[in-house]
């Protein structure tokens, strides 16, 4: 049997192991089109001919740029490897700006992109493009050359014997992707991860996912230029699990519908929205039914793992599960038993009413540096415990230093930064990596995270606030889409609010309030009132110290686009500080 040590040995272990129909599909023109495993490799190896005729040789860097998550992303990615080359995706939402830093500084030499938006943004930069040789669009474009070009290039087999040479070259510590991690602050840095990286995440994260081997669904739409989904693709490759690509996030319920999947990877942004969804049906209902529905969603919300509520509680729930729960099931496909949340916090309420439901949703967490998986909560063997991040996965070290930073030290742990031999000195020592968050282990070694170190800030009181415990808190209320807590040096924690308009302005309808601008309805009254109740309470749990005495509504939507977010969701505080800084002034009197 195959050995896996490289990630190109991913495919080659499925097509002896399971030798599936249904390795990778993707929808294309409302029909899901399947390849299978055989076909992957056949079009990956004919990848890998054309690329050694068109110049590339091992350790040049080839990269992806794609708007949605499908087949022909795989088949490069593998095609790129075997041959000594390095993937270098890159976040298709970056600005002009980043797509020029990235390329010029990883050095590409070919670009594969997904539709006419990325190439647009490449053509408006390519007279600065220093190495980049030439483009290819999956998708047919007027003005670009078309990726099928490339593998007619391979389909000729005379120089497979080549390709068969250099795939036996490349070793488990050589580097095999560039990952630019969407900073939120700086430039973009180039993570250098090995095939090792990323295989031993793949394989000591497997054990943590219960997937029925060889007979899964998985449904994929976070992108793949992330780490996250990346390396469980890879899992899902070596699980013999069918991948298919969900068209946008925007079609993601009628996929679910679709596919019907056993498995998907999601952020707490996505999962919050799904939970919103519902509850705004449950309100639509009416008389016994509505009773019922929100009797389900109590119950739903005291959730312990293992029957810890007792006995009276686990029969409330078998009624709970059996009336309500099962249709919310049904709604996403019928066969969902396991999510797996990262790359930001999970409220507990999510984590609660989800696993009550039966979704098996497990919080786990990780870094890009870190290929990325450090801990995850896993149902069976007493493994899950709400509000944790889990236990470390095999081979992996976690202590928390004197300050309460997280240090992680395992095969998973990059090679450095890409030409950075100074920041990635900053963060590697002795062996161990500084993830920059601030942790906790429990007595029965579950991880705990409770900031990020640099985002913690002392008030003019000389107090310590943690502010994403206050946002995750004050992202709980239906009328706050976003939220960002400030005070750095100031006599007392305020916020600036992104209200959830689409809500707010449903709630201003059934409350008499006719305001149809958003820079209006920020200002109302009974809106600010509104909003007052919802900090007051969010506020309860908190510390005097730490409570948000003041707020401000931002009249526009923070978007990645507009420079608010990072790619992943996280905000870039500076920009939003300055952005808001008539806000921020007035909050503070200055």
């Amino acid at each position: 049997m195959q050995n896996v040590t490289r990630l190109f040995d991913f495919p080659y272990y499925q097509l002896e192991k399971y030798n599936l129909d249904k390795a990778l599909v993707t929808k294309y023109k409302g029909k899901w089109v399947a390849t299978s495993t055989k076909q992957y490799l056949d079009q990956a190896n004919a990848l890998s001919r054309a690329l050694l005729r068109m110049g590339v040789k091992p350790n040049d860097k080839v990269a992806i740029i794609s708007m949605n998550n499908r087949t022909e992303w795989n088949i490069c990615d593998i095609g790129i490897l075997q041959i000594g080359a390095q993937n270098v995706p890159i976040y298709p939402t970056i600005s002009e700006d980043d797509y020029e830093y990235v390329l010029n500084h990883s050095e590409a030499k070919y670009c594969f992109v997904s539709c006419q938006e990325v190439l647009d943004k490449i053509l408006a930069i390519s007279g600065k493009l220093k190495k980049l040789k030439d483009v290819y669009s999956f998708d047919e474009l007027k003005n670009c050359h078309h990726w099928s070009e490339v593998l007619k290039k391979g389909e000729d087999t005379g120089n497979q014997e080549e390709v068969e040479q250099l795939k036996a070259k490349v070793t488990p510590k050589d580097l095999a992707t560039l990952i630019y991690t969407s900073g939120t602050t700086g430039r973009p840095k180039g993570v250098m991860l090995s095939h090792e990286n990323l295989v031993s995440n793949a394989i000591n994260s497997e054990p943590r996912i219960p997937v029925e081997n060889g007979s899964a669904d998985a449904l994929s739409f976070l992108p793949l230029c992330h780490v996250y989904e990346r390396m469980l693709i890879y899992l899902y490759q070596y699980t013999g699990t069918s991948i298919y690509y969900a068209e946008s996030l925007e079609t993601i319920s009628d996929n679910l519908k679709e596919v019907a999947p056993h498995v998907m990877t999601a952020v707490p942004r996505l999962l919050e929205k799904v939970y919103d969804k519902i509850i705004a049906k449950g309100h639509a209902l009416t008389g016994i039914k509505k009773k019922l529905f929100f009797w389900a969603v109590e119950v739903g919300l005291k959730y312990e793992p293992y029957g810890k509520n007792g006995w009276w509680y686990e029969q409330k729930l078998a009624i709970a599960r059996k009336l309500i729960f099962s249709k919310w099931k049904e709604g996403l496909g019928g066969n969902l038993s396991t999510i797996a949340s990262g790359s930001a916090a999970l409220q507990p309420r999510l984590a609660r009413i989800f696993n009550a439901a039966e979704f098996g949703l497990m919080e786990g967490y990780g870094l890009t540096e870190t290929s990325p998986v450090v801990s995850v909560n896993d149902m069976r063997n007493g493994g899950f415990r709400i509000g944790t991040v889990g236990k470390p996965i095999a081979d992996t070290e976690v202590k928390i230093a004197e300050d309460g930073e997280i240090c992680i030290k395992g095969p998973q742990v990059m090679m450095g930064y890409y030409k950075d031999p100074e920041k990635t000195a900053e963060v590697i020592i002795n062996g161990y990596f500084h993830t920059g968050d601030i942790g906790e282990i429990d007595a029965d070694g579950f991880l705990k995270i409770t900031d990020r170190k640099k985002e913690m800030f002392k008030t003019s009181g000389g107090k310590y606030v943690a502010p994403q415990l206050l946002e995750n808190r004050f992202k709980q209320s239906r009328f706050i889409e976003q939220l960002m807590v400030v005070g750095e040096g100031e006599k007392m924690p305020a916020a600036l609010i992104q209200p959830d308009f689409d809500y707010l302005f449903e709630w201003a309808k059934d409350n008499n309030i006719t305001i149809s601008e958003n820079s209006d309805i920020i200002l109302n009254e009974k809106v600010l009132q509104q909003f007052q109740e919802e900090v007051d309470l969010a506020n309860e749990n908190f510390a005097k110290w730490e409570k948000v005495k003041a707020f401000r509504l931002t009249p526009d939507i923070w978007s990645i686009s507009d420079g608010h977010l990072t790619p992943t969701m996280k905000l870039r505080r500076k920009i939003i500080k300055e952005k808001y800084i008539g806000l921020y002034n007035d909050i503070y009197q200055h």
